[in-house]
């Protein structure tokens, strides 16, 4: 077994802290591929509208505040998306000669995503307070960047690594250009609680009194002490309620989870000090087990017993749109819509028997009240999120012998040699790239078309929520899913199958309308992972991008054929509409909501529609 060593204090006192992958090589290497990434992204949201360059096919320019232009080479790919090629971006500057502005060459290689915000601020809308925010956030993505490649493994050796130490080498959300922000981190918090510093901690505990804590759990967990039997030793458990007792406290007044070290010295120190104070709130020590950040970067699994639940923790830095916390209410109803969600596919033969999904519930939950913030409605969001905790049934004991499982956001992995990680499975596979990515496609879409269309619920499929099962010779055969909570809605258009949903449920699912419902799963998977892994299989499996959407499209009519007594519900839930509309994750930062604090938590920005690719004549 893998063994992890023990975090620590990355820095003594005087001692400052030595950052190897902060050199020139990393990190303009980091840097070109933000800035292409940068420019692909903000034209496909139609931040900035690159112009063909007359005479030079596929070569496009970006207009600079100060005259100047960038210059590069672009493909356009389905959902009108841009992949800008990063060893051609040049700078043209306004008094360059004719000649430079019209030829492939001239002018000087431009790697610098930093200096573009800076040099394109008009151009991109941004108001001073935004850039600022902005040009740290997208710093410390660099430097995360540069970390990764700094100890970045080839794909051969990245496919021998179980499923919780392969997240530490992926890059992080495709879409999202600044990706690993981290806003509240210092440079040793990174090194220390990040998944690319991929460093195993043992979390401390605290006890919070009933008083102000709350418990809930599936049924198998209805109390607390069921949870506790299987997450704690008895010595780990008598050891906390010891140190009640010396308090005068009595265990059984208390519930007892753990908390990320750097929240409880940032947030519920500073929050709860009069709770602390009080005795309403008792710190423990570490419990035994070492666990690991994933990319989520709050949960943690349990890598040294690995058949205990990973744990969600609040954490409150903003990162990836929005701050990372806990909301109380949705963490107090995370066990009830678990009980929903798996009672469906447990009444199911076709999710249960055909499809084998994996539904990892969020099967027992924490929640601590603020007196003060949880009762503010105009208090920002990040107030209302502080402490609490959600358990997750572990994936590794709901694997069969031989099964191994990937997030599908690895698929998308290119290591430093240029190999995509989805070249090396299908080569191991022994089959056809085509023949491999019906596979994938025959494990993705089934359970997430069944429960869309026969219960109108839709998870949020996304490369971190969506986990690939393979066989032992890495040919995908089912799905796993997590985060239901957060990511599950339901229709709003009444039917038939939501009527039993409990009452605790309903009040806390989001709900959409049914044209907006088919959008979970055409941003999440679509957009958010298959606008990128098709032009990959183009380029290193030979499968093109039309052929690859044809896959995707033939598996959607095979479950149509399976189940003609849903027709009405393909046509309600129209997933091979002509258009879909395009959902905008950076104009949300950029433009709509920046860095400003709200009491609700942000959705993402929609402009104007895009052509689907699913949509060909019958």
């Amino acid at each position: 077994m893998q063994t992890y060593p023990a975090s620590h204090n990355s820095a003594e006192p005087h001692t400052l802290l030595d950052a190897p992958e902060l050199n020139r090589a990393l990190w303009d290497r980091a840097a070109v591929r933000l800035l292409a990434k940068m420019i692909s992204e903000f034209a496909y949201e139609e931040v900035i509208e690159p112009t063909a360059r007359p005479g030079n096919s596929g070569s496009y320019s970006v207009p600079l505040d100060d005259g100047g232009a960038l210059h590069f080479r672009a493909g356009r790919g389905v959902y009108g998306s841009w992949r800008v090629d990063p060893d051609t971006i040049r700078e043209i500057a306004q008094e360059d000669p004719p000649a430079a502005h019209a030829g492939n060459g001239g002018g000087t290689p431009f790697r610098d995503p930093l200096q573009f915000l800076a040099r394109a601020r008009r151009l991109l809308g941004l108001d001073g307070a935004t850039l600022g925010h902005l040009i740290r956030e997208l710093t410390t993505t660099l430097a995360a960047d540069a970390r990764l490649g700094h100890t970045a493994l080839g794909v051969s050796q990245l496919a021998e690594l179980p499923y919780a130490e392969l997240e530490g080498h992926q890059t992080g959300h495709p879409w999202l250009v600044a990706n690993k922000g981290r806003l509240g981190f210092s440079a040793a918090d990174a090194a220390r609680f990040t998944p690319e510093a991929r460093s195993a901690t043992r979390l401390p505990w605290i006890a919070v009194s009933t008083r102000i804590a709350g418990y809930r759990g599936v049924k198998a967990l209805a109390t607390p002490e069921h949870l506790y039997a299987q997450e704690l030793d008895p010595p780990v458990r008598a050891s906390f309620a010891a140190v009640l007792r010396a308090r005068g406290l009595d265990p059984q007044d208390y519930l007892f989870l753990p908390v990320h070290p750097w929240q409880w010295d940032e947030w519920i120190v500073p929050l709860f000090a009069p709770a602390i104070a009080d005795g309403a709130i008792v710190p423990l020590h570490a419990d035994d087990d070492l666990r690991l950040p994933q990319q989520s970067i709050r949960t943690f699994t349990n890598v040294g017993r690995p058949d205990r639940h990973t744990v969600k923790l609040p954490l409150s830095i903003l990162n990836t749109l929005v701050w990372r916390g806990l909301p109380t209410e949705r963490t107090l109803a995370a066990p009830a819509v678990t009980a929903w969600v798996q009672g469906l596919c447990d009444s199911d033969p076709f999710l249960r028997d055909t499809c084998g999904v994996i539904l990892l519930g969020e099967v027992a939950s924490v929640t601590v009240e603020h007196p003060l913030y949880d009762h503010l409605p105009e208090a920002p969001y990040q107030f209302k999120e502080i402490l609490g905790a959600i358990w997750r049934e572990p994936l590794q004991p709901r694997l069969a012998p031989g099964e191994r499982a990937r997030t599908l956001a690895s698929l998308l992995h290119t290591d430093a040699a240029g190999r995509a990680f989805t070249a090396e499975l299908v080569a191991r596979s022994g089959l056809t790239p085509a023949a491999w990515l019906t596979r994938l496609f025959a494990a993705l879409l089934p359970p997430l078309l069944h429960f869309l269309y026969r219960y109108g619920t839709v998870f949020s499929p996304h490369g971190e929520n969506a986990i690939v099962v393979f066989d032992e010779n890495d040919v995908p055969v089912r799905l796993a899913i997590k985060d239901f909570v957060d990511d599950v809605n339901v229709s709003a258009q009444p039917l038939p199958e939501q009527d039993p949903m409990p009452q605790d449920v309903r009040d806390i699912l989001l709900t959409e309308d049914a044209s907006f419902l088919t959008q979970f799963i055409h941003s999440g998977l679509f957009v958010g992972v298959f606008r990128y892994l098709s032009p990959l299989c183009e380029e290193q499996l030979g499968v093109p991008e039309s052929e690859f959407w044809s896959l995707v499209r033939a598996e959607i009519l095979r479950h149509h054929a399976r189940f003609p007594e849903l027709k009405e519900r393909f046509e309600m839930f129209d997933m091979l509409a002509p258009r879909i509309e395009r959902l905008c994750l950076n104009r949300n930062r950029l433009h709509l909501d920046g860095y400003r604090d709200r009491p609700e938590r942000p959705h993402a920005a929609v402009h104007g529609s895009v052509p689907n690719p699913l949509h060909l004549s019958v």
